[in-house]
């Protein structure tokens, strides 16, 4: 899977520089390592983390989740509206 970030000298906390909408998924991962989420409409998102972790998070409408994310997932995944930010 490609990372964008790999080869910037680009801060955490700089913007986002593209965004693309997310069909969670069990088996796909992200077309890009997500820099950090977008949640449309509040529940649960389950996530699998650059680094491998699988955690999930009860979120918010409108809440910017700060995580690299590889993969959101289908299982445990009630949030819709999601948007990867890259």
């Amino acid at each position: 899977m490609a990372n964008k970030f790999e080869e910037l000298d680009r801060e955490a906390t700089a913007p986002a520089s593209d965004a693309f909408a997310v069909t969670p998924s069990d088996s796909v991962d992200l077309a890009f390592i997500a820099r950090s989420i977008f949640i449309g409409v509040a529940g649960t998102v389950s996530v699998i983390t650059k680094e491998g972790t699988t955690v999930s998070f009860t979120l918010p409408a409108g809440f910017i989740l700060p995580l690299e994310v590889s993969r959101v997932r289908a299982t445990g995944t009630t949030a819709t509206g999601i948007v990867a930010l890259v």
